[in-house]
């Protein structure tokens, strides 16, 4: 039965779902955005003049996006680099602590700056629910999920609606090599 609950929770949460997962993309930045200063506060028409109307179903509506959609192959196939806030731009997750729970959704299993991630219990579907929202700006992020049996540290699950993240790759570590002038020939390996 343990092995049966992610899909569970997931067929439960896909029914919920109330974006077109055709639509949605996960935004990539070259460049971490500035951190906000304090507490993002902003009327609903400045929310929705600011977001994607994707985003401003899920951040501020609390929606779902659909499971599989392109957010999530698009997730899968990121490298190492930082997820952030959409809404304001908080430092949320790393990817030094994704993995792939198979549940159509991106997952992490702990937020990589806790301050800017806080969690509150729900009820909207019968059950306790705990939801993931960004400190900051107060968005819906997703919902959090315990004792689920994935061998990770934590054995939690954010289980995280992409479209609400802005992906910042981490820059390459590596030095040009340099190129052989020409009065020196270029060494054959």
């Amino acid at each position: 039965m343990k092995a049966a609950l992610p899909l569970i929770l997931c067929l439960t949460l896909a029914a919920c779902g109330d974006i077109d997962s055709k639509k949605t993309t996960m935004e990539t930045s070259s460049s971490a955005p500035e951190p906000p200063a304090q507490s993002v506060e902003k009327t609903d028409a400045e929310w929705k003049e600011q977001l994607t109307p994707e985003q401003y179903q899920i951040l501020r509506k609390a929606g779902t996006e659909a499971p599989n959609g392109e957010v999530y192959k698009e997730f899968k196939h990121q490298g190492a680099g930082t997820y952030y806030c959409a809404g304001c731009g908080a430092e949320l997750f790393s990817s030094n602590e994704k993995f792939d729970s198979r549940c159509g959704w991106p997952s992490f299993y702990d937020p990589a700056n806790a301050k800017n991630v806080k969690t509150s219990t729900d009820y909207k579907l019968g059950y306790p629910r705990t939801e993931v929202m960004c400190a900051v700006c107060g968005g819906h992020l997703g919902h959090v999920f315990k004792g689920e049996g994935f061998d990770t540290p934590t054995d939690q699950r954010y289980c995280i609606n992409g479209t609400v993240l802005v992906f910042v790759p981490d820059e390459e570590k590596s030095e040009p090599k340099p190129e052989p002038s020409e009065e020196e020939p270029a060494k054959k390996d």
